[in-house]
C-alpha cells in the first residue's frame, strides 16, 4: 500500500529572561555550579507560592504575534501531573486550556514549493531539572528547573523530513530575530519533539501517532524522521502492528528505540493551577508589543532583493541570521548600494569561512563593518587585488588591524606600473617554455596558467588585467 508521512512538531524554546518563570532565581544555569541557582519555589518545597515572570509573558506574546497567532485577552496556567525524577514537584506548571497564542502559521520554502504550516498554539511553562547519569546512579541539577520555557505546537501538516527541518530552521531564525531565545539546540535551549505518523495516501485517518525525542540538531531531526517514516512502513509490510509510544533517537546507531508507552492528555490530569490567578492581557499592551516587533527574516529577505538588487539565494543566506543581516546593512551605510553585491560576496565567502572555522560569533569578530568597508573600497579602486584582499581579510580577522595599515606594513599595494609588470612577465615566460609552446600551438587555456604564475611571482599584487594585456603582447612578439 502507498503511505504518506504526517509530521507535527512540538518545539520548546527557553526564553532569555534574567530570572526564572515563577521565582527570582537566576535563569543562567549553564555557567553556575550545580544546584546553586535554586530556592524553595523552584525546588518544589511545600507551601511556597509562585509569581509569574512578566518578561516571559511578553516574550511569549511577541512570539505568538510574529507567528500570526491570535492572542486572547484571557489566559491561564494549569498543573500537568507526571512523575519523572527531573520534575521536583511531581507536576509542571504549564498551559493547557487557555494558551497565549492560537491559530497561527509559518510559511516554509521546501523543495521549491511554498507551504504554510499551521501553528496550533503557543504556550508558556517551566523547564525541568537536568539529570546527570553516572553508571548505575543519576544526579539532579535543579538550576534549570523553573527556567521559562515557551512551547510552540505545530499542526500535523508536514509531509517529509525536509519540511520538518526547514520549519525548524525558519522558526529558530524568527525567535533569534525577536531576541527571545538563543535557539541553541546543542545547549538545549531549543528542543524539538516530533509526532510522526503514516496513513494510506489520500486518507484522513492516521494509523498511529508516535513521538520521537532526543534530537539535538537539525540533522538529527531530519535523520530521525527519515528513519522512523521507513520503520513504520516496514512494520506494516512485515505484518506487524504500530503502537502509540515514545521513541528515542540514538545518534550513534542512526535508529529510534522504544522508551515508553505514549501518554494521552488525560494521563496528565490537567487542572487549573490553584496558586496562580488567571492572566488578563490588556489589549493595548498586546498592541504595544506588536508595534515593537522587528523586521522579520522573510520581510528583510524581500527587501534585500528589491532594495539592493541581490539574488533571492544571497538574500536568503544573509537574512538567515539577524546578526549577519545587520552587519551587511551596517557596511552599506558607508557605501553606495551598487556595492551591495561586492559586500555580500565577501560576507558569504571568505568572511563566513573564517568565522565558521574558528567558531566565532559575528558579533565577536575583530573585523568591524567599517574595517570591511575600507577593504572593499581598496579593492574597488584597484589599490589591492582580490587575491591580496583575501590575505588582508585574514590578517584583519586575527589582529583587528585596519586594511590600509596591513597593506602598508606588508607592502601589498597593487603594482600598476606597466614596465615593472613587463619585466616579471618576461621572467615567467622564460621559465615556462612548455606552457609558452602550448600557447603557440593554439592552446589558449594555458594563458590562465601563465597569468597565475605572474600573480604568484608578484604575491598577487600585479594588476590582473594589465598582466593579461602585457602577457599577450610579449607572447605575440615572441611568435
Amino acid at each position: 500500500m502507498d503511505y504518506e508521512t504526517v509530521i507535527g512538531l512540538e518545539v520548546h524554546a527557553q526564553l532569555l529572561t534574567k530570572s526564572k518563570m515563577f521565582c527570582s532565581c537566576s535563569a543562567d544555569y549553564v555557567n553556575a555550579p550545580p544546584n546553586s541557582h535554586v530556592c524553595p519555589i523552584c525546588l518544589g518545597m511545600p507551601g511556597v507560592l509562585p509569581v509569574i515572570n512578566k518578561k516571559a509573558v511578553e516574550y511569549t506574546v511577541m512570539s505568538a504575534l510574529a507567528l500570526h497567532c491570535t492572542v486572547p485577552e484571557h489566559s491561564s496556567f494549569d498543573r500537568k501531573s507526571y512523575f519523572y525524577p527531573d520534575i521536583l514537584k511531581g507536576y509542571q506548571i504549564s498551559q493547557h486550556r487557555a494558551p497565549m497564542g492560537r491559530g497561527g502559521w509559518l510559511a516554509i520554502d521546501s523543495n521549491g514549493t511554498r507551504k504554510r504550516i499551521g501553528i496550533a498554539d503557543v504556550h508558556l511553562e517551566e523547564d525541568v531539572a537536568k539529570l546527570w547519569h553516572r553508571g548505575d546512579y543519576s544526579l539532579i541539577d535543579a538550576n534549570r528547573s523553573g527556567v521559562p520555557l515557551m512551547e510552540i505546537v505545530s499542526e500535523p501538516e508536514m509531509s517529509s523530513p525536509e519540511e520538518a527541518r526547514d520549519y525548524l530552521i525558519k522558526l529558530r531564525a524568527i525567535l533569534r530575530y525577536l531576541g527571545v531565545s538563543t535557539g541553541n539546540m546543542e545547549e538545549g535551549s531549543f528542543r524539538c519533539d516530533a509526532n510522526i505518523s503514516i496513513r494510506p495516501r489520500g486518507s484522513k485517518e492516521l494509523l498511529c501517532k508516535i513521538e520521537v525525542k532526543n534530537m539535538n540538531s537539525f540533522k538529527a531531526v531530519y535523520q530521525a524522521m527519515a528513519y522512523e517514516s521507513k520503520r513504520q512502513r516496514r512494520v506494516l509490510e512485515e505484518g506487524g502492528e504500530l503502537v502509540q509510544e515514545t521513541r528515542g533517537w540514538v545518534e550513534e546507531k542512526g535508529i529510534t528505540v522504544s522508551q515508553r508507552s505514549k501518554e494521552y492528555a488525560d494521563d496528565y490530569r490537567y487542572f487549573p493551577e490553584p496558586d496562580l490567578p488567571p492572566l488578563v492581557l490588556d489589549r493595548k499592551w498586546i498592541e504595544e508589543i506588536r508595534q515593537k516587533l522587528p523586521e522579520l527574516p522573510e520581510a528583510k529577505r524581500e527587501r534585500f532583493v528589491t532594495q539592493y538588487g541581490l539574488s533571492l539565494y544571497d538574500a536568503n543566506v544573509l537574512t538567515s541570521s539577524r546578526a549577519m543581516a545587520d552587519y551587511f546593512e551596517n557596511c552599506l551605510e558607508a557605501l553606495d548600494h551598487s556595492k551591495a553585491k561586492m559586500v555580500c560576496n565577501w560576507l558569504l565567502g571568505d568572511f563566513s569561512r573564517l568565522i565558521n572555522a574558528t567558531n566565532t560569533e559575528i558579533e565577536d569578530t575583530k573585523i568591524t563593518p567599517e574595517h570591511l568597508v575600507e577593504m572593499v573600497i581598496l579593492v574597488d579602486k584597484g589599490a589591492i587585488s582580490g587575491a591580496v584582499a583575501k590575505t588582508v581579510l585574514e590578517e584583519m580577522f586575527y589582529t583587528g588591524k585596519k586594511a590600509s595599515a596591513i597593506v602598508a606594513e606588508q607592502g601589498l599595494s597593487q603594482i600598476g606600473d606597466a614596465a615593472e609588470i613587463r619585466e616579471v612577465v618576461k621572467e615567467v615566460v622564460a621559465k615556462n617554455n612548455k606552457a609558452v609552446s602550448d600557447y603557440k600551438s593554439g592552446k589558449q587555456g594555458v594563458l590562465t596558467f601563465i597569468i597565475g604564475q605572474v600573480m604568484k611571482a608578484t604575491r598577487g599584487r600585479a594588476n590582473p588585467s594589465l598582466v593579461r594585456e602585457i602577457l599577450i603582447e610579449v607572447l605575440r612578439d615572441d611568435l
